[in-house]
């Protein structure tokens, strides 16, 4: 089983997109894929998060959310004001284990610094405790190399590797902000761009965004984060 984490350089950049898109891709690789949300927020009880969204696009059926809260606000914040339980560590760690697929994919809530809950835990905890790779998303045009250099700095500073970025939405007419970064986000990151969203896939049906979600990944992308030196022909078999 391998574990992959997809954080984003901040909120709204696509990370529940590029998650049913990686999902996508890996699916049709033949690999089983599971998905774990830790927590949920600025969602009801019995409303469709994030979580049905990616089931909706992808069609991935084994979903796990550690907890949800009613506002939009970080997670410790939300909990808090709702007077609810602070979410776990230990409570994220095993839910995510409990999973059982080839790849199982676990989005955060905001960025990669946001406070989960307990204590003050965030996704790089939950990274560390998992031992896994980390995904950035993040947006294309102007102060997306700052944000996507910070983060990925803050992976390096907690000892944790970077499987890429992706842009979370790619427009049909990008900006010379845009079309720079797709050469400069590898460089004042280090880190590989694998994969670049078309904007509003969102809208997309099912059958659709299976068919098209692997070719917005570069070659063997998806297949060296499932199995690291096999390539996809062998994964295949």
């Amino acid at each position: 089983m391998t574990i992959l984490v997809v954080t984003g350089t901040s909120t709204d950049v696509g990370k529940t997109i590029a998650t049913a898109a990686l999902a996508a891709a890996a699916m049709k690789m033949g690999a089983t894929v599971a998905v774990a949300k830790p927590v949920q927020t600025g969602v009801a009880d019995g409303e469709p998060g994030d979580l049905a969204e990616i089931q909706r696009l992808a069609g991935v059926v084994d979903v796990r959310e550690s907890a949800r809260y009613p506002d939009p606000l970080a997670p410790d914040v939300a909990a808090r004001r709702a007077s609810m339980p602070l979410l776990t560590l230990e409570t994220v760690v095993d839910d995510i284990r409990s999973l059982t697929a080839d790849l199982v994919l676990v989005e955060g809530a905001g960025g990669l610094l946001v406070r989960l809950g307990e204590d003050g835990f965030t996704l790089v905890d939950v990274a560390r405790e998992l031992d896994a790779p980390v995904v950035v998303v993040c947006a294309a045009g102007l102060g997306t190399l700052n944000h996507a250099a910070l983060t990925t700095l803050a992976l390096a500073s907690a000892g944790l590797a970077c499987a890429g970025l992706i842009i979370g939405s790619w427009s049909t007419e990008p900006d010379l902000a845009a079309r720079t970064n797709l050469d400069q986000l590898s460089v004042v990151t280090g880190a590989p761009l694998i994969g670049r969203l078309p904007e509003k896939v969102e809208a997309m049906d099912r059958a659709d965004f299976l068919a098209e979600a692997p070719g917005w990944f570069a070659p063997d992308a998806v297949a060296g984060i499932l199995a690291p030196g096999v390539s996809p022909y062998e994964l295949g078999r």
